[in-house]
């Protein structure tokens, strides 16, 4: 439930992988209206990419016990297994939008109190996260790959991390692109597209490493350490059910 079938080593690769292999914005293309929008300055932007990887991350999260205890194939079971066929899953998207926005709410007013010129700042794109895809994107892409609880919290906190270093790395570009000698049919839109591409290929260069995955030998392994503590667990109710015959005999 909690690691599965995953190394720690396996973890570490899902948060690289979210990261960099397979990064939400570069990769999947996610998020991309408030990241035009919100990286004309880095402070900007690295205040977004910040609440987008906190409210991606606890949401992820939270998201998880929905699915598994909730709205997911036989989730019920543990109320009761007269409950095994009922299946909640066309509520989920309601479900995973409702908690993404709440917690938008919850940091909005957060940062209202503690750093109202961030607040100002971000101004409408803030309350926006609610709706952008790429924390919904995250969220569904780790319920589809069925990861265990642990692997699911690194791989939303790897997304989140993700998007936020693709705009902070964007922001910083175009503060360079604001002084620069930009073709006159390039500018605005244009530049920023072609940036955004460029970033998305040297992404890609880390395509290939893939240790996210757990490898077969630890797959026999966890086999044989669940095996023999089930035998562990059977043997001495054996012998008692064999001692038990004896004496009624």
């Amino acid at each position: 439930m909690w690691l599965g079938e995953y190394s720690w080593l396996n973890v570490f690769g899902i948060f690289l992988q979210a990261t960099f292999i397979q990064n939400i914005l570069l990769s999947n293309f996610l998020g991309m209206c408030s990241y035009l929008a919100c990286s004309a300055r880095v402070p900007t932007a690295n205040g977004l990419g910040m609440s987008v990887a906190l409210v991606l991350t606890l949401t992820g999260s939270i998201n998880w016990f929905i699915h598994h205890f909730i709205t997911g194939p036989k989730a019920l079971t543990w109320l009761s297994p007269q409950f095994a066929q009922i299946n909640l899953g066309f509520l989920e998207l309601i479900i995973f939008i409702s908690v993404i926005a709440a917690f938008t709410q919850v940091l909005e007013l957060f940062l209202e109190k503690v750093s109202r010129n961030l607040y100002l700042s971000l101004g409408i794109f803030l309350p926006l996260i609610a709706v952008n895809c790429a924390i919904l994107g995250g969220v569904l892409f780790g319920i589809t790959r069925n990861y265990p609880f642990i692997p699911m919290v690194i791989f939303s906190l790897g997304a989140g991390c993700g998007w936020w270093l693709s705009i902070v790395l964007f922001a910083t570009i175009r503060e360079k692109l604001a002084y620069s000698d930009i073709p006159q049919n390039l500018r605005g839109m244009g530049i920023s597209f072609i940036t955004t591409g460029l970033m998305a290929m040297a992404f890609m260069g880390l395509t290939g490493i893939d240790v996210s995955k757990p490898s077969q030998p630890q797959k026999e392994e966890i086999q044989k350490e669940t095996a023999s503590s089930d035998l562990k667990v059977t043997t001495p109710i054996i012998k008692n059910t064999k001692q038990k015959r004896r004496f009624h005999n």
